[in-house]
């Protein structure tokens, strides 16, 4: 064999041997000189192992008609004689040689390597080969090891003698009851399954279920076939472990076995999708199935979203939930604050210039005005919505600025007017968690000027250090009601909104006055209450110039589309 050391390379910092002619090496020298290898790097071991694994791949291609599948073979019989390095020298010759019969193979190396794989397997069975459990799995599955290679050899007397089995069969089922016993579950299933073993059946199942292996009970289920799979769903029931149990279900097809558990975890599922307010995705799980879309008409009611119980019934012809409208909502009134309890005496819609100048000439002659933004859910990675509304509210009136329209219709005017409101040192500007709104304004509109730069801000979450469950909670902590959040992931960008839609959208830039009034009326100490600091959290400048659209992709993605996680 011709060697040729290199010096350390820069990349993987392993000295590379090049081995032109494996057929003049013997196994043990092999595996020194890749232990050499090893041994001159001195990067992390990963990259060591990766570095050499695809070199030692290299030498197996480029020497594919001398055995080289044999020749691991017979290196995994030495291993055990460079004891800590056998287990991460055996993983790594196995997994080069893996990739290498993926790509090419001579059938007579194989058989041979095969045959000295099945005796390996017996070797280790049999106590006379010391090699850990993992690498025994391993080498049945890269070498193909099967019930016949193994009776093979065992046809040999001498080994025949030292066996208390028969067969192959035997040997392996024999060995599997003592990693049972040894609580060695996973190569237990693994052996079972890679030998098509299927005898233990249901019994082996319950005891792996009585053991709490949950995952090896569920890989031999799925080897066994359909009837042993409803017997491990009905054995998650029993334990009252459902999630498991939907996923098996949902995971195999077994809708018909088990129609009663199936509805129930897709109606779990939609429960969890409509306390998010993901009602788009909901609807679109419950796959046109009425009994679902039924389900999701009464949480729908139960969240007070009454335009979405219209829009289900009507779109699927649903009867009989209409009728439930007016009590719901007059018990809704009586859970979450209103616009009449917040002395809000109109709200006005302002999608074109006379609306505009209207409300920016009203603003301009107020102190303090509540702001939020709207945008519709976005569910897809890396997607985005542009901001579709802006509110902004005074004590008594709100005003919903349509962002989508007016850009498109009146841009330059659009943009002066908003700066005469966001640029004024003279309006305080309250917000919830505002930093994302700014970030997506200005993703969203980058070429207007009005939100590159604020001026006078106050976040309200700020001046509280510990706020719970967003603006909706921080006002049922100040104002002893919260705030109806049901509407936070609807579709902001349909026109016209949805009455609800809007008294959501002006509620959510209202109630920060409100809030605000609370601290300015804490702001001195009194008994029992503590002064509340304020003023210091007064931002006199903001510049977003230099905020990038990689900026606003990011303030987008940490919520679901909308300003929700603010409040």
């Amino acid at each position: 064999m011709g060697t040729e050391e290199t010096p350390v390379n820069t990349q993987t910092s392993i000295s590379k041997h090049a081995f032109f002619d494996l057929s003049h090496v013997s196994p043990l020298v092999f595996l020194h000189l890749l232990r050499e290898c090893y041994a001159y790097g001195t990067c992390k071991a990963t990259a060591k192992f990766r570095a050499l694994q695809h070199q030692l791949y290299q030498v197996l291609l480029n020497n594919s008609q001398v055995g080289p599948a044999n020749l691991i073979a017979h290196c995994l019989y030495i291993l055990p004689m460079f004891e800590s390095d056998c287990e991460g020298f055996s993983h790594l010759v196995l997994s080069a040689l893996r990739r290498f019969l993926k790509i090419e193979s001579n059938d007579e190396d194989v058989l041979k390597a095969k045959i000295c794989a099945a005796k390996i397997f017996l070797d280790i069975v049999g106590g006379t080969l010391a090699h850990d459990e993992g690498i025994l799995i391993k080498i049945v599955q890269v070498f193909y090891v099967n019930l016949l290679d193994i009776d093979k050899v065992i046809c040999n007397s001498s080994l025949k003698r030292n066996l208390k089995a028969g067969g192959a069969k035997e040997v392996v089922e024999q060995y599997v009851s003592k990693l049972v016993e040894l609580q060695s579950y996973t190569t237990a299933v693994d052996l079972l399954i890679h030998f098509s073993i299927r005898e233990p059946g249901e019994s082996f199942l319950l005891k792996l279920m009585e053991c709490r292996q949950l995952k090896e009970a569920e890989k031999w289920a799925a080897y066994m076939g359909k009837p042993t799979l409803c017997l491990l769903v009905q054995e998650y029931v029993d334990h009252k472990l459902l999630k498991p149990a939907y996923d098996i279900i949902k995971k195999n097809n077994l809708r018909q076995e088990f129609p009663e558990l199936y509805h129930q975890s897709k109606e779990s599922s939609l429960k969890k999708l409509a306390e998010k307010g993901i009602w788009e995705i909901a609807e679109a799980r419950a796959s046109g199935d009425r009994q679902l879309l039924e389900y999701l008409v009464y949480l729908a009611m139960e969240a007070g979203y009454f335009e979405k119980v219209e829009e289900l019934c009507d779109r699927y012809s649903l009867k009989g939930f209409l009728n439930f409208k007016e009590p719901e909502s007059n018990l809704l009134h009586s859970r979450y604050l209103t616009l009449h309890e917040l002395s809000v005496e109109d709200v006005f819609w302002v999608d074109e210039v006379n609306s505009l100048r209207d409300a920016i000439s009203y603003f301009e002659k107020c102190k303090v005005v509540g702001v939020d933004c709207e945008w519709k859910p976005n569910y897809e990675k890396g997607g985005s919505s542009k901001v579709s509304i802006m509110q902004i509210a005074s004590e008594k009136k709100v005003y919903i600025f349509d962002l989508i329209k007016l850009n498109k219709d009146v841009p330059s005017i659009l943009d002066e007017c908003l700066s005469r409101i966001l640029h004024s040192p003279s309006i305080l500007k309250l917000g919830y968690n505002f930093q994302c709104d700014v970030k997506q304004l200005v993703h969203s509109y980058g070429e207007l000027n009005c939100f590159k730069h604020f001026e006078m801000l106050l976040d309200i979450q700020n001046v509280f250090k510990e706020p719970r469950g967003g603006l909706s909670g921080l006002a049922e902590k100040i104002l002893g009601t919260g705030l109806n959040k049901t509407r936070r992931n609807s579709n902001w960008e349909q026109r016209p909104l949805s009455h609800y839609q809007l008294e959501y959208a002006a509620l959510d830039a209202a109630v920060l006055l409100h809030i605000f009034r609370h601290v300015g009326s804490q702001s001195q100490p009194s008994d029992g209450q503590s002064k509340i600091e304020w003023k210091s959290h007064i931002v006199s400048h903001v510049d977003n110039t230099k905020m990038t659209k990689k900026d606003g992709k990011t303030g987008e993605a940490s919520d679901a589309g909308t300003s929700e996680h603010r409040g």
